[in-house]
């Protein structure tokens, strides 16, 4: 069994409890906040053992692997701290706020032997396996094109202030507000795209503020980019458009085009998304050309999403997974899980190390708006 420690118990950190049940080989040891009443909080509700202190955390030979929960400007003081300790860290997105930062971090963590690995772990999601395997398979030929969406809706708009954990934690939004929602969101959709064709060979973006008005209380807040849009060259010769946002309706599916057809993932954030898949040039199922009909007819598009082609079919679960409520149906635990058994067998998890601060170095550039950037080799 592994022992791990959570550093940060805010509203991320209920995710982290609610899917732990899912791999017993964990053993959650300590947690620590620097919110004293927040760490209280969350350790009453849970019943787990809090630290007094970060260095006590650290200091715990109980404690193979931290994972750090804390906000983004802080990941990388608390995961050089955890790796000059000699443990092994699991992060939130990003590793850290520069590329000099990330890059450092995955130098320490080579140097003293350790694993530094990143979320998000819907890259490795049974939706994420279904797609890679129907791309091995040549389901819809070479891939050429890919549209990935992380649009989150207007939350500004909505009664944001209200919203809770399980451990009675508020949602951050002013925080979130201010370092952006592309920092915050697009590694959903980076993790799947590297996974899936590789390194990036290039990213051209642009980000804006569009929306500076986010309620009372931001009113002289230094806030983020609230949209990005980036169009990443992978060497692979796969294209992408990625895109996020706080204003369009939600929307997180991923569409793949290849040259013998399509794969349309409806939701990045569902470890069993229903994934649709259409073969160029076979007969459309009877609904699909029902609907073309209809709207033909009338002279409109109705309010309808119709996905192309025809549901994948999953292989049969091997045990049940206890997910949170939708939105945010991730197991988010299943990234700590492969590190901690990569691990023990010697070896380097997929999110880890180079690939860790390849997709920070990715998510960087989109959230600045950087154009023509080349990442460093991979």
């Amino acid at each position: 069994m592994t022992g791990i420690a959570f550093v940060g118990t805010g509203f991320v950190a209920d995710y982290y409890m609610t899917t732990l049940a899912n791999h017993p080989q964990l053993r959650l040891v300590g947690v620590f906040d620097r919110d004293a009443a927040r760490l209280d909080a969350f350790s009453r509700y849970w019943k787990v053992p809090s630290y007094a202190s970060l260095e006590e955390a650290l200091a715990d030979p109980a404690v193979s692997i931290v994972v750090n929960l804390t906000t983004p400007e802080s990941h990388y003081t608390v995961n050089r701290a955890a790796l000059s300790a000699g443990r092994h860290v699991y992060c939130e997105k990003p590793l850290a706020m520069t590329v000099e930062e990330a890059s450092e971090l995955a130098d320490l963590a080579k140097a003293r032997g350790l694993v530094l690995a990143g979320a998000p772990a819907n890259g490795l999601s049974d939706a994420q396996a279904l797609c890679a395997r129907l791309l091995s398979e040549g389901a819809i030929g070479t891939p050429r094109l890919v549209y990935a969406e992380m649009e989150d809706g207007p939350v500004f708009k909505a009664n944001w202030r209200a919203w809770r954990s399980r451990s009675g934690a508020a949602w951050p939004g002013v925080h979130e507000f201010e370092v952006g929602c592309t920092l915050e969101h697009a590694g959903y959709a980076t993790s799947w795209l590297v996974s899936l064709f590789g390194p990036v060979a290039e990213v051209s973006a642009v980000s804006a503020l569009t929306f500076p008005d986010k309620g009372p209380g931001t009113e002289t807040l230094a806030l983020g980019p609230d949209f990005s849009v980036g169009c990443l060259a992978f060497r692979s010769g796969v294209t992408a458009r990625v895109t996020c946002g706080l204003a369009a309706p939600r929307d997180r599916s991923l569409t793949i085009i290849g040259d013998a057809g399509m794969i349309v993932v409806r939701d990045l954030w569902d470890n069993r998304s229903p994934i649709h898949v259409e073969a160029f040039g076979t007969r459309r199922p009877l609904i699909h050309r029902g609907l073309d009909w209809l709207e033909w007819k009338l002279g409109r598009k109705l309010p309808l999403r119709i996905y192309p082609g025809a549901r994948a079919r999953y292989p049969k679960a091997e045990a049940l997974v206890t997910l949170p409520a939708f939105p945010s149906q991730i197991d988010f635990v299943r990234g700590i899980a492969a590190q901690a058994e990569a691990i023990e067998r010697g070896e380097a998890p997929f999110f880890s190390g180079a690939t860790a601060r390849h997709l920070t170095e990715v998510v960087l550039a989109l959230n600045s708006g950087w154009r023509n950037y080349r990442p460093l080799d991979l």
